[in-house]
C-alpha cells in the first residue's frame, strides 16, 4: 500500500466461505499491479489442473500509483485461461481499482469454488458471502440493477458481474465492471462461473495518507496538466480510438470478411466519425481520469409491433466496431451498436465472438458446416443471423456452438477450416493485420494481445522492414508495458508517463526508484510472466500463425513467412537471454530471507529484508512534513 513496507493481500476461499489478509514485503520488488498479480499466479497455480478446476485462482491486482495519480485507473486479472489453456491477463478501469485501494487491498487472491451461486461483497474488512441464485441465467446489465438496489455505496461502490456465457463457461467469457468496462479477453468471465461467482463488489472509506504533500501535489498538477491542456490525450477524448477504423482500411491494415482483405468498402459508413455524428450522444471517464475516452452510442430499437421502441445505450470503440462490424460485413452503426449490445448483454468479449462467428461464416461458405450446426443462416452482412447466434452461442444452444465457445481454433481441429481460423496461439485476432511487428508481437506476447508491445503501432511508425531492429523495438515495449501496467497506468497515457514522470510521481507518494529500478522491475516482470507460460506448457518455439496470415496483404505488402520465423528466433534469444540475466533485488532478499529464518529458529529478532529497504522510506524531514 502507499507509503506502507508491504502489500496488503485479501485472499478468499470460496470452498468454505473463509478469508485471510496477508501482509506481504516481499512483493514490493514486483512494483504493483501485474507484477503482484503474477507473482500471485506463480505461487497458487496448478499447471497441472484444468483452468476451470476450482483450485484455480484468480487475481485481482492494483498499481502502486492507483488513483493517487490522473489515469492510473487500471485492474489486473490474471488466470488460467480456458480460452488458451495458458497465461490469462486482462485489464479493466471503472471504479474498481479506486474501490480496492478505499478498502485496503492492493491484491484479491480468489479460490475455490461455492456450493451455489453466490456474489461477494467487500466492505473494508467485512466480507459477505450472499446468495446469487436469483441472479443466476440474467444477463450482465440486470445483475448489475439488481445489486445496485440492494447494495449501499453509490459511486463509492464497484460491481463486477457475469453474463449467460460465464455460466456456461464459453471460453471467452467477459465479466463487466461498472457497466462500461470489462475484463474482455481470455476467458475471465468463465472463470469465475466455474466458482459459481455471479458477482463481486467492493467499497471502503480508507484514507490514503501522503506524506510529501507539497511534492506530490506538484507532480499531480504536471500530470493533469498534460492530460487536459495538451494534444497527448485529446483524441482519446474527441472521437476515441474509433477514429482509426477508416484510416486502417485505407492503408490496408483492417481485419474484413474474416480477414480475407482489409480494405471495407463501407469503412466510412461505420467509422469513427459516423459514430459520432449519428450515436454519440455522451462520454463518460473511469475513476480518477479528467480525459472521458469511454464513448457511449446510442440507436433506437424496434421491440414490438405499433411504434414500440426503446433506446439502447451501449459503449463503443474501434476493437468492437471491427470485430462485430467490417470483420463480419456489417454495413451500419446501428447494426453494430445492436450486435455489441448482445454481446455485452451475454458477456462475452467482443473480439473472439465476432472473429469466431467470422470464422463459422466462412466454414459454411466452404461447405465444412450448415444450417443443421448453425440453427440460423450465418452470412456475412446478415446482422439478425449474427444476433441470434451471440444468443446461441453464450447459450451453448447445441454440439456445434460449444464447440465454437472454446474458441476458433478448437472449432477448426473439429471441423476444418484451420487455414482461416484467425487466432494468434488461440487468442483470437486484434484488429490490426498492420505488418511483421503486429504478426510477430502478437504471436510472441505474454497474452498474444495488441496491447502487450504495441507491434501494430510500431507498424505504423517504420517505412522500412528492418527485423533485428523491429525485434528490438517489440522486446522494449514488452517489458516496459509490464512497468506501467506495475503503476496501473492506462495504456492511453503512454506519452503523459515517461519514466522520468514516473519516477517523480511513485517517489513522491514514499517509493524510491530510478530509471534502472524501472528497466529491472520491467523485466522481473516479464520474466514471472514467462515463467507462468512455460509452466503451462506454452513454447514460443511451437507457435504457427494460420496460412491467411501470409496471403492478406498489410500495410507493408503480404507477409513473408521466412522473416516471420526469423523475427521469431530473434525474439525468442532476447526473451532467453534476459532470464538468465541475474536479479540482484530478488537474490539479496532470498539470502536475506534465508538468514531471517536461521536467526529466528536460533531465538534472534530477523533484520529488514531487502525488499523492506527497497520500498522507499519517507526521510525524516519529508516525515516531519507530513
Amino acid at each position: 500500500m502507499i507509503n506502507e513496507k508491504f502489500m496488503r493481500i485479501l485472499n478468499i476461499d470460496l470452498n468454505t466461505s473463509k478469508i485471510r489478509i496477508d501482509q506481504r514485503a516481499d512483493l514490493m520488488p514486483y512494483l504493483g499491479g501485474v507484477g503482484i498479480a503474477s507473482k500471485l499466479l506463480e505461487e497458487n497455480m496448478h499447471p497441472e489442473l484444468d483452468a476451470l478446476h476450482p483450485d484455480q485462482p484468480i487475481i485481482f491486482a492494483i498499481g502502486a500509483g492507483t488513483w493517487v495519480f490522473p489515469v492510473l485507473t487500471k485492474t489486473v486479472a490474471m488466470f488460467r485461461s480456458p480460452l488458451t489453456n495458458e497465461l490469462g491477463e486482462s485489464y479493466a478501469g471503472g471504479r474498481l481499482a479506486m474501490t480496492m485501494l478505499m478498502a485496503g487491498y492492493d491484491a484479491i487472491v480468489i479460490t475455490g469454488k461455492a456450493s451455489k451461486p453466490v456474489f461477494v461483497s467487500i466492505k473494508n474488512n467485512d466480507i459477505a458471502f450472499n446468495d446469487a441464485r436469483a441472479f443466476w441465467g440474467i444477463d450482465s446489465e440486470p445483475t448489475g440493477q439488481a445489486i445496485r438496489e440492494r447494495l449501499e455505496g453509490g459511486g463509492k461502490r464497484s460491481i463486477i458481474r457475469i453474463g449467460p456465457a460465464g455460466e456456461n463457461q464459453v471460453a471467452f467469457a467477459s465479466v463487466c465492471v461498472d457497466s462500461f468496462r470489462h475484463f474482455g479477453r481470455l476467458g475471465l468471465g468463465a472463470v469465475m462461473g466455474s466458482k459459481n461467482l455471479k458477482a463481486m463488489t467492493v467499497m471502503g472509506d480508507r484514507s490514503i495518507p501522503i506524506h510529501d504533500t507539497k511534492n506530490y501535489f506538484k507532480v499531480y498538477q504536471q500530470i493533469y496538466k498534460k492530460c487536459t491542456t495538451t494534444d497527448m490525450m485529446q483524441k482519446y477524448h474527441d472521437a476515441g480510438t474509433a477514429i482509426g477504423l477508416r484510416s486502417l482500411s485505407v492503408s490496408n491494415s483492417l481485419p474484413t470478411y474474416n480477414l480475407k482483405t482489409t480494405t471495407y468498402e463501407h469503412a466510412d459508413d461505420i467509422s469513427g466519425e459516423e459514430f459520432a455524428r449519428k450515436n454519440l450522444v455522451r462520454k463518460v471517464a473511469c475513476t480518477g481520469c479528467p480525459v472521458g475516452c469511454i464513448h457511449i452510442g446510442m440507436y433506437r430499437r424496434e421491440f414490438d409491433k405499433g411504434h414500440e421502441y426503446e433506446a439502447i445505450s451501449v459503449p463503443y470503440d474501434y476493437e468492437l466496431m471491427f470485430a462485430l462490424g467490417s470483420y463480419l460485413g456489417i454495413k451500419t452503426t446501428d447494426e453494430i451498436i445492436a450486435l455489441i449490445d448482445e454481446v455485452e448483454e451475454t458477456g462475452m468479449d467482443a473480439i473472439s465472438a465476432g472473429v469466431c462467428l467470422g470464422w463459422a461464416t466462412e466454414a459454411v461458405e466452404h461447405g465444412l458446416i450448415d444450417e443443421s450446426d448453425t440453427i440460423v443462416p450465418l452470412k456475412f452482412g446478415d446482422t439478425e443471423g449474427y444476433l441470434k447466434a451471440i444468443r446461441y452461442l453464450s447459450k451453448g444452444k447445441n454440439k456445434f456452438y460449444r464447440n465454437l465457445g472454446k474458441g476458433s481454433k478448437y472449432a477448426s481441429s473439429i471441423y476444418g477450416g484451420a487455414d482461416f481460423a484467425m487466432h494468434y496461439a488461440g487468442n483470437e485476432t486484434p484488429g490490426y493485420h498492420t505488418g511483421y511487428a503486429s504478426a510477430v508481437g502478437f504471436a510472441v506476447a505474454s497474452r498474444h494481445s495488441h496491447l502487450d508491445n504495441g507491434g501494430y503501432q510500431i507498424d505504423q511508425s517504420v517505412k522500412e522492414v528492418n527485423p533485428e531492429d523491429l525485434v528490438s523495438k517489440i522486446f522494449f515495449e514488452e517489458h516496459d508495458r509490464c512497468m506501467v501496467n506495475g503503476i496501473g497506468m492506462c495504456m492511453f497515457a503512454r506519452k503523459i508517463y515517461d519514466h522520468q514522470t514516473i519516477i517523480d510521481a511513485m517517489n513522491s507518494i514514499g517509493w524510491n526508484l530510478t530509471e534502472q529500478d524501472l528497466e529491472q522491475i520491467g523485466k522481473r516482470i516479464l520474466r514471472t510472466k514467462l515463467r507462468i507460460k512455460a509452466k503451462y506448457g506454452f513454447s514460443q518455439k511451437a507457435v504457427r500463425l494460420p496460412k491467411r496470415f501470409f496471403e492478406t496483404p498489410t500495410m507493408h505488402g503480404v507477409l513473408d513467412e521466412t522473416i516471420v520465423n526469423q523475427m521469431m528466433k530473434l525474439y525468442i534469444a532476447k526473451a532467453n537471454d534476459m532470464m538468465c540475466e541475474p536479479d540482484p533485488v530478488l537474490e539479496a532478499l532470498a539470502a536475506e530471507q534465508k538468514a531471517a529464518a536461521e536467526k529466528a529458529a536460533a531465538g534472534k529478532p530477523a533484520a529488514k529484508t531487502a525488499a523492506e529497504k527497497a520500498v522507499a522510506k519517507p526521510t525524516a524531514e519529508k516525515a516531519a512534513q507530513g
